[in-house]
């Protein structure tokens, strides 16, 4: 997938990015820091830093419960909240986008007078092949 955006990735950024597209599964910082040993990438700071910033414009996803990263694989045209769907048995983890839950959220904490600074909405469970088998 291609994106337009009106910013550029430093050298680090990009190759944090390219190999977290590449892989297609998420990361911890030190998979990202193994796979990355022998680029100009030596140190946990380096790849923390890149990650802050690919997250800050949307390019990267940080899965909480997990402490990993995934690359968005998907434009969010507009709403800015996704929720994941991870697979306890074999790790696969899914991103999806859905207006109406995140609306639903935000009336309910509207409601509550409680102004909402992150959501993360995190879903674990087994996929259905691991359920298959």
């Amino acid at each position: 997938m291609s994106r337009s955006h009106d910013f550029t990735l430093s050298k680090n950024q990009q190759l944090v990015f390219n190999l977290l597209k590449e892989e297609g599964v998420k990361m911890s910082a030190y998979q990202i820091l193994d796979k990355l040993r022998g680029s100009s990438i030596s140190a946990p700071p380096t790849v923390y830093r890149a990650l802050d910033f690919l997250i800050s414009k949307g390019l990267v996803h940080k899965i909480e419960s997990l402490n990993a990263f995934i690359a968005c694989d998907h434009t969010h045209e507009g709403e800015d909240s996704v929720f994941f769907e991870i697979c306890d048995d074999c790790g696969q983890t899914k991103e999806y986008s859905d207006k109406k839950i995140y609306s639903q959220i935000h009336k309910h904490t509207e409601r509550k007078n409680f102004k909402i600074t992150k959501t993360t909405v995190e879903i674990h469970g087994r996929c259905e092949d691991c359920m298959d088998s």
